[in-house]
């Protein structure tokens, strides 16, 4: 257990402090006087600037340990206390981190001249580094006190057949073997280990170390090694003779409508590991089938003063630090010739010899230009998208006179970076939750207010890109903040989509009423219909049973296929959705200009589409660049980023966090 941290200064001001447990002021004091006053410092201390924690050997006075790290030219030092008797593994990253993350945030403010006190609102980021770690370290290694039965399978020779796999985001109730006290939050369960050997070998298991006589075959060694792993119990099921074969497997027919012919009793839905409805808890979960894992709201959102609940983008703000401070180290790579770099330092490689007071020409700027496109094409911006930027900002830097003390590098950045930040800022407002309000709630005051009517969000995209998945993350969303909410199925097309949605749905279902949060249901009308038709219907049965929100699912389509496109139109003329928002995915590429545009030119005259919700953003590190290319194909803002696979794994988008990532 951690008790205190505290962050100070090389001349005694503490700047911020967390306290868990008294500690005397002569400890801290100990540490300071000892080795950075007198200079006692341990063999293999180092105190050059940002060295890692672990080159610093812990401190210890009275009961306590001491760890800690400097930053040399801020002045600062980082300190962390805990009791002698308690090993924390994660100390020494936590330290790292934490002067990583507080040197980015404040460093401005530190460098100023005749500063000493900075006002530092740092705890959420403390707190979420602390939690994060220490969640990590809770994760170990299954314990290995294990019962024989739990690390032998089941033999072939059992009949039963084997238990259907688990339905995905659903964890199964742990093992007696296990430590149950063991907590995870990963969805899916760490695996058995997968052996078929006992614990301890039978005697007919014995292989001695001669297996014949010298100079036998290879294969009479062979046969003798299998007579000797042999069991009586298998010997005697051999001389039996052979296994009945299994019956075959009877055909099934389908009428002209594609529907079964062998009797109504027939269940085609293959979605729920026991098909009798009976056997089912209040949830819709099977038997053998585990309950939801918990999702923590403080873990992906706050709520306001006014109770609504808001995503944030803390995690991703502390990780993209983390992140360009790992990228920002020096490495021993050796530098590549030429005259085009393929990344931002050599851009300043080019003006080395170029001093302030300069005015720049558009032969000063060719060349660096062509260096800053290759850096966003790595970045995965589109070409389009990449030359305009950099044709944008070459137009406003000719004629620019630099300052005296200002770099040709430090111009083109923060030129680029305002380019980066003015495209990727939304200049309409994109508060989701008071658009939702102000439509299932219109003033009773305002005589002139449409009565009230459910709120109708449409999610549409390419195949693939991961739609129905956060189509559901959204809802978890508005489940926070106590909407009413239908799903409806109108992907009539893809094998599995219904029933994708009725396990989405029964989830969470779950976690609303265990949450006491909002309500959810799922609108079908099964495959073959016509989409926008059952879209329809679920807006007039929302209207009729109160609903405040429609999240309606559709079907994937190729951006570039004229028929399949064209049918989006009736769509939105029959569904009137009062939002439109498609899904990219953050791994393509180039092709994404191409998507933004033919999707947002599919809904007919006078309808775009609203958002985007970039998916997988948490599989392609810096390269963030599709958000970039399609905001500036549509001029679209984008609204959601997907972080991962969990309920909770939705984001509100950072600007500046984007663009920290695509000029790293």
């Amino acid at each position: 257990m951690l008790d205190s941290f505290e962050i100070l200064t090389t001349s005694g001001v503490v700047l911020w402090s967390r306290s868990y447990d008294s500690v005397s002021p002569n400890i801290i004091n100990g540490l300071i006087r000892d080795v950075f006053i007198e200079e006692k410092v341990l063999p293999g201390a180092s105190v050059a600037n940002e060295a890692s924690v672990i080159r610093n050997p812990p401190y210890k006075k009275e009961k306590y340990t001491l760890k800690w790290t400097s930053v040399k030219d801020l002045g600062l030092i980082f300190v962390a206390v805990y009791q002698s008797l308690i090993q924390l593994s994660w100390i020494d990253k936590l330290l790292d981190n934490v002067r990583t993350i507080f040197v980015e945030l404040y460093q401005n403010e530190l460098r100023k001249p005749h500063t000493s006190v900075v006002e530092c609102d740092f705890d959420a980021y403390f707190d979420q580094q602390l939690r994060e770690l220490e969640g990590s370290a809770n994760q170990g290694p299954a314990p290995l006190e294990l019962q024989a039965h739990d690390l032998t399978p089941p033999s072939s020779s059992d009949t039963g057949d084997e238990p259907p796999p688990p339905i995905p985001g659903l964890l199964k109730p742990s093992k007696q073997g296990f430590n149950s006290n063991t907590t995870s939050t990963d969805a899916t369960p760490i695996a058995t280990p997968d052996t078929s050997r006992p614990s301890t070998p039978l005697v007919g298991q014995l292989i001695s170390s001669s297996m014949g006589p010298k100079g036998a075959s290879r294969r009479a060694k062979k046969a003798a090694a299998f007579s000797a792993n042999a069991s009586s119990g298998e010997e005697n099921s051999r001389r039996k003779g052979k296994v009945a074969k299994a019956p075959a497997k009877k055909l099934r027919r389908w009428d002209a409508d594609g529907l079964a012919t062998d009797g109504d009793e027939v269940n085609l839905d293959y979605s729920a590991t026991s098909p009798r409805e009976e056997d089912r808890d209040d949830f819709g979960n099977s038997p053998g089938a585990g309950a939801v894992e918990d999702i923590r709201p403080e873990t992906f959102g706050s709520r306001t003063v006014k109770g609504q609940f808001v995503l944030n983008d803390l995690d991703d703000e502390v990780h993209s630090i983390l992140q360009n401070a790992n990228t920002n180290k020096p490495q021993n790579t050796p530098v590549t010739d030429g005259l085009i770099g393929s990344s931002l330092s050599t851009i300043s490689g080019l003006f080395r010899n170029i001093v302030g007071g300069k005015v720049l020409s558009k032969s000063d700027l060719e060349k660096p230009m062509k260096g800053i496109e290759e850096h966003l094409l790595k970045k995965n911006i589109a070409r389009e998208a990449a030359v305009r930027l950099c044709e944008g900002v070459e137009r406003g830097l000719i004629g620019v006179k630099t300052g005296s003390f200002e770099s040709v590098e430090a111009i083109i950045r923060t030129s680029m970076e305002s380019s980066l930040r003015k495209i990727l800022t939304p200049t309409t407002s994109l508060d989701l939750l008071r658009s939702i309000t102000a439509t299932t709630s219109p003033s009773q005051l305002n005589p002139l207010a449409p009565s009230r009517r459910p709120y109708v969000i449409s999610i549409v995209g390419v195949n693939g890109v991961g739609k129905s998945t956060n189509l559901s993350k959204l809802a978890f969303f508005l489940l926070q903040n106590d909407f009413k909410i239908l799903i409806a199925a109108c992907d009539t097309f893809r094998s599995g989509a219904v029933e994708q949605l009725r396990v989405h749905a029964r989830n969470l279902k779950e976690l609303s009423q265990r949450e006491g949060r909002g309500q959810v249901e799922l609108f079908e009308k099964g495959y073959g219909k016509d989409a926008a038709n059952i879209a329809k219907d679920a807006v007039t049965y929302a209207a009729s049973q109160n609903f405040d929100v429609v999240l309606i699912d559709t079907a994937g389509r190729r951006h570039n296929d004229a028929r399949l496109m064209s049918s989006l139109e009736k769509f939105a003329q029959f569904a009137n959705p009062d939002k439109i928002f498609m899904v990219g995915e953050a791994l393509v590429g180039s092709d994404s200009v191409a998507q933004a545009r033919n999707f947002n030119a599919a809904f007919g005259a006078g309808r775009r589409l609203d958002g985007f919700i970039i998916s997988k953003c948490d599989t392609v590190g810096d390269m963030v660049g599709s958000l970039v290319s399609m905001v500036h194909a549509t001029g679209i803002p984008v609204v959601f980023l997907g972080v991962g696979q969990h309920y909770g794994d939705l984001r509100t988008l950072s600007v500046e966090w984007a663009v920290r990532l695509l000029m790293s």
